[in-house]
């Protein structure tokens, strides 16, 4: 129900979800009526009525509004599309969620339904972003403004084993974003988090800078929330603009009308590799079950590359290659439980 377009993109996208892939189903939570709407409007209300259903709809009343607050959604909208997705997943009624609402709530109600994994003290939101080479997986994006050195070791564990189920990369890098490839460079913080990935099992490269995220430097990229967040706004700000640049010059005169018929190939090639639907899907890693938040502006194509994300990263067992590498590293005595600081939100109780 949520995002900025409601069922009207995320129908479309499970339907093609399900047409490509053969052997997942979907659930769709939400206010029964526009659901049913929508399928009607799209003629595929008869899936609902199959012997062996692919697509379902559980019914929850209420929604989370886009700027609503965290604890509200999590003490009064129990009923919530987003509450009710996410306990789906803690039953085991369904193996993951994907949702375009609220960024916060989504992440507040999951870590306080489902938890964290063992040894996992914060979860982050990790997306795959476009580089020369492919994609780096770049986190924290969001979920922490403030983390210690320790969180930041464990974000790399759970970025690199990401990179491993998704792209089939063995020993994937590890990059430190800083503002200078030096160790002698940056804040405390991320001096200390240098360390303790340098003295880590992991591929660390090193630091990184700004410029090697889409050079394609390391297959992960590794920093606190609020300035993976401001990179990642920014980057987004980027391309929308050098596409907005390139149209507006093609479309100055007829002269240049007409050279963009005559270079549409190329046109097309651009905009296809900075198309950023193609990345959308963010994970929230480090929680006992898969969760994925889509851009919330996203359309069914984009929305159903969030669908394809999450059933990739069950298919693959995301959680359990996480789950070792962690106990891996506490047994070294690389990591060790933090104590909840005045930076972190309390604990949320019903």
């Amino acid at each position: 129900m949520g995002g900025d377009h409601g069922p009207s993109v995320t129908i479309p996208a499970a339907l093609q979800f399900i047409e490509q892939s053969t052997h997942s189903s979907v659930v769709l939570v939400g206010q029964l009526a526009p659901l049913k709407a929508e399928l009607v409007r799209l003629k595929a209300s008869h899936l609902l009525d199959a012997a062996d259903p692919r697509i379902t709809i559980v019914h929850a009343p209420d929604v989370v509004g886009m700027d609503e607050d965290i604890r509200s959604a999590i003490r009064r909208k129990k009923n919530s599309s987003m509450r009710v997705a996410i306990d789906l997943v803690k039953s085991g009624a369904a193996h993951a969620c994907v949702s375009a609402g609220n960024t916060g709530a989504l992440m507040g109600t999951a870590k306080f339904v489902l938890k964290t994994l063992p040894g996992i003290d914060r979860p982050a939101i990790c997306a795959a972003l476009p580089t020369r080479n492919g994609v780096t997986y770049a986190l924290d994006l969001g979920a922490n403004a403030e983390c210690t050195p320790e969180h930041m070791l464990q974000f790399a564990i759970m970025g690199a084993m990401l990179c491993t189920a998704i792209e089939g990369r063995e020993n994937p890098s590890v990059g430190l974003l800083n503002i200078g490839s030096e160790e002698i460079k940056g804040n405390e913080n991320v001096k200390r988090a240098g360390e303790l990935l340098k003295a880590s099992h992991l591929n660390f490269y090193g630091n990184v800078e700004g410029t090697d995220i889409y050079l394609g430097t390391t297959d992960v990229v590794v920093c606190d929330g609020f300035i993976g967040n401001v990179m990642l706004k920014t980057s987004e700000g980027i391309a929308k603009m050098m596409g907005d640049f390139l149209k507006e010059e093609y479309t100055k005169n007829i002269f240049r009308k007409i050279a963009a018929l005559a270079s549409y190939a190329v046109i097309k090639g651009f905009r296809k590799r900075v198309d950023t639907r193609r990345y959308n899907g963010a994970t929230l890693l480090g929680l006992q079950g898969v969760v994925v938040k889509s851009h919330g502006s996203a359309d069914a194509y984009s929305f159903g590359k969030a669908l394809e994300r999450a059933a990739s990263e069950v298919e693959h067992g995301l959680l359990a290659l996480i789950t070792t590498e962690i106990q891996r590293l506490h047994a070294g005595g690389l990591l060790v439980p933090q104590k909840a600081s005045a930076s972190i939100q309390p604990e949320i109780r019903e």
